[in-house]
């Protein structure tokens, strides 16, 4: 018996039917050659700029090459899901100096699960269809050049910010791939850039982390220093860092093109009330288990309790001062680690700073006031 004829064009156009069924706010279609790539990788890998991430350079260039991560690859189909949420408050959180602000991306369920298990339907709704089918997805969880595959696919273009951004949606979004082993036809993609002569993202990064266009030392970033990075955050960004304990989203909110930017239709990624915009000196309080059973199933669980009190503790003392920060970061000082220990007595000494800083002008008024004097003497 004769296998059927497959129309993969009729096919395509039914997997990108099928994805947005799943909840996928566009996909595209793209084959495997990421040679262009692979120099400019290595490069950025030669400079440190992946700081101590060694799995970046673990896989050599495998990350360039989808059909040596998995044998067989001919297509990726590349998607992307919206995450914001319709009550950021961006400005509002950040302005707080004693409010912890997490990086939107994280306030809900961890992204990794829900994409990777609506990729795993997608797949088996591809399988139901043709005879036989070799299938993977990833989520930012494998060495994959996500960006380029899903600008190659059609999704956007890489940002000064080396963010994807799409003119419709601008930068909000997550993304993820199907490794196939079908020659289905790829997107016809005329590649532009739209950034312009904008350079808002390289000059406002607080931490200067994009040194150059399209390239980020994550060495100098909040988002990795607040969640890959392990040990002692250097002290010269912990007051840049400001109440940012947990990512950063200052290159995004910068950017024009997040004027664009969609809300999300998934509710698993809506704010968990626990997480968004609590105070510092609250959520350091937590202990272990309060942690874990608060980020259960969030992204945020991976970095551990002790990174959480950490960068807790860099944001309180970037806060203006205030008798219950300082009450809450002594009250961890006996038992704490090596690391968190230095975070402490670091963020004590701001908060003493600031007390000092307080009383003398405090002190002035009065002594103002005292003599009848206008306040600018």
């Amino acid at each position: 018996m004769s296998t059927p004829t497959i129309d993969y064009r009729d096919l395509a156009n039914q997997i990108k039917q099928w994805a947005k069924t799943l909840g996928f706010d566009d996909v595209g279609i793209t084959g495997i050659d990421l040679s262009e790539h692979e120099q400019p990788f290595l490069e950025w890998l030669e400079k440190g700029y992946h700081g101590t991430m060694n799995y970046m350079e673990a896989h050599g260039l495998k990350r360039a090459r989808p059909a040596e991560l998995v044998p067989g690859t001919l297509r990726v189909i590349s998607v992307r899901m919206n995450y914001l949420p319709p009550d950021a408050h961006f400005a509002k959180a950040l302005s707080s100096p004693s409010t912890a602000y997490i990086s939107r991306y994280a306030l809900g369920r961890d992204y990794h699960k829900v994409m990777r298990n609506k990729l795993k339907q997608l797949g088996e709704q591809i399988k139901q269809h043709v005879a036989e089918l070799g299938y993977r997805p990833f989520v930012d969880s494998a060495p994959v050049m996500e960006r380029q595959l899903a600008e190659n696919a059609g999704l956007g273009w890489r940002g000064k910010n080396s963010l994807l951004l799409n003119r419709q949606a601008g930068s909000w979004f997550f993304l993820g791939e199907l490794f196939v082993d079908l020659p289905l036809p790829v997107e016809e993609v005329q590649k532009t850039e739209h950034c312009g002569k904008c350079t808002a993202c390289l000059t406002l990064c607080p931490t200067g982390a994009i040194v150059e266009p399209y390239v980020v030392d994550a060495r100098r970033c909040i988002s990795y220093l607040t969640i890959e990075h392990d040990g002692p955050i250097p002290v010269e960004f912990r007051e840049k860092m400001g109440n940012r304990i947990y990512g950063c989203d200052d290159c995004q909110l910068v950017c024009p093109w997040n004027r664009y930017g969609q809300l999300t239709q998934e509710t698993d990624f809506l704010p968990r009330a626990k997480l968004k915009d609590r105070p510092l000196a609250e959520l350091f309080l937590w202990d272990e288990v309060t942690f874990l059973k608060h980020t259960e199933g969030s992204a945020i669980r991976r970095i551990g309790h002790e990174k959480w009190l950490r960068n807790l503790s860099v944001g309180m003392g970037n806060a203006d001062y205030d008798e219950t920060i300082v009450s809450a970061l002594e009250s961890r000082r006996e038992n704490a680690t090596p690391v968190l220990l230095e975070h402490i007595d670091w963020a004590l000494k701001q908060q003493a700073t600031k007390y000092t800083e307080k009383n003398r002008k405090m002190a002035r008024l009065i002594r103002i006031v005292e003599k009848g004097l206008p306040r600018d003497s």
